[in-house]
């Protein structure tokens, strides 16, 4: 029987953003309950004695955002009965894993905008959640498109009910049926086959002819069927079918935005959607494989017991930094890398780090005799690494491998 000491220790949970308002303390409902009359209705005590709400009664979630957009954000902010209502912290999560990319110097700063950061929300909502937020957060001009009367109406009102950054928020509407009919037929022959996506235009024909972004984001349908929305009992969050489902669910949604990517290209420096589903996140990585994008970058976004994923991609080229000789500092890692199929040998694994920091902007030199890898990397605080790991045959992929490795590189770089 093994022994305690030999058990896997399991990978440490992502936490919420390091800059997230609400990274070191949660909100506080009581205090939200006495200083916001409309809200002291929905809290409750259990019987530990802490203050909670009834996630499952959308009208308790809908006054919960609305008084934590008020009160630490300054927003003012509502959304009729049905309209999707989102959670602030996940929906800061994201904005701060943007400003992460944008602040990295992975890629180059857009030359036309100078330093104003120009986002585009694909699917803006009656919340208008992201531009409210990353505009009031950091200063961020948006546009935000949608397809829906009620949707283009609620976002303009919550633009306008906050003047303090109006000025800051374009919400737009997308084209007419006919275009998006017309865009379809396009598509048919893409680069990126095997997506069924039948909706409205994402990019292509909404962005305008000329216009340069810093990035777009997008929070897609999750689901294929309003039956597979409707089972999640432990939250109500609203939504209408336009904001939760379509044909082929996100998998498809976010093909059609890589196969829109491909030929808008360098308008926006970063392309991001989240993720509902870790399966559908192996799926459309190899997809931008396929396309030749540049960069690849992945996250977690944690929020309570929910998990959602990042996906960012580019075709910008990586940026190039000439350092001194004096100022490249050598770091030695070495680490075992663990859940590896058994199919692969380590020598295979060796093999495959090459193509994988390449793709991430570094440059590598292999050692096989040694069992090395040199890395040198210009994106990074992290300049000139050597890599030597050993390897554990136990269950999983080359995908959980990369990304263990990119992780143990990125905490040596800190």
């Amino acid at each position: 029987m093994p022994s305690k000491n030999n058990k896997r220790k399991r990978p440490e949970r992502p936490t919420i953003h390091p800059q997230n308002k609400y990274a070191d303390s949660h909100p506080d409902f009581a205090l939200l309950a006495s200083l916001y009359p409309s809200f002291e209705p929905f809290v409750f005590y259990s019987r530990d004695g802490h203050p909670r709400i009834d996630w499952t009664d959308f009208n308790a979630t809908r006054e919960l955002t609305r008084v934590l957009l008020l009160h630490d954000h300054s927003l003012n902010w509502w959304i009729p009965d049905g309209q999707l209502c989102p959670t602030v912290p996940n929906r800061s999560n994201y904005i701060h894993w943007i400003e992460d990319l944008l602040s990295s110097e992975i890629i180059p700063k857009n030359q036309t905008l100078g330093d104003l950061v120009r986002g585009f929300d694909i699917g803006t909502g009656a919340n208008c959640i992201y531009p409210l937020l990353g505009s009031s957060l950091l200063g961020w001009s948006f546009v935000g498109s949608d397809i829906t009367d009620v949707a283009l109406e609620w976002a303009e009102r919550n633009v306008n009910k906050n003047p303090h950054v109006s000025q800051l928020i374009e919400i737009r509407k997308l084209p007419a049926k006919e275009l998006s009919d017309a865009l379809a037929v396009d598509h048919e022959s893409s680069e990126v086959a095997g997506g069924c996506y039948c909706g409205p235009p994402i990019l292509l024909g909404v962005v305008r002819e000329g216009e340069k972004f810093d990035f777009c984001m997008c929070n897609p349908p999750f689901f294929e069927s309003t039956e597979e929305a409707g089972l999640n009992p432990k939250t109500s969050c609203g939504g209408t079918p336009e904001e939760m489902v379509c044909p082929g669910g996100e998998q498809a949604f976010i093909t059609r935005m890589i196969e829109d990517s491909v030929v808008l290209k360098e308008s926006f420096r970063w392309y991001t959607s989240m993720i509902g589903r870790k399966i559908n996140l192996k799926f459309l990585t190899s997809k931008l494989r396929d396309v030749g994008v540049t960069i690849v970058k992945t996250t977690e976004f944690v929020q309570g017991q929910t998990c959602r994923w990042g996906l960012a991609w580019s075709f910008l080229p990586p940026t190039k930094k000439i350092l001194p000789p004096a100022a490249v500092q050598r770091t030695n890692i070495s680490f075992m890398l663990e859940r590896v199929d058994r199919q692969f040998s380590a020598m295979h694994i060796l093999q495959s780090i090459e193509p994988l920091f390449q793709t991430n902007g570094a440059s590598c030199k292999l050692n096989a005799s040694s069992f090395t890898v040199d890395v040198r990397t210009e994106s990074l605080s992290l300049t000139d690494v050597v890599i030597c790991f050993s390897v554990c045959n136990v269950s999983g992929d080359l995908l959980a491998v990369h990304s263990n490795l990119l992780d143990h590189c990125t905490k040596a770089s800190l």
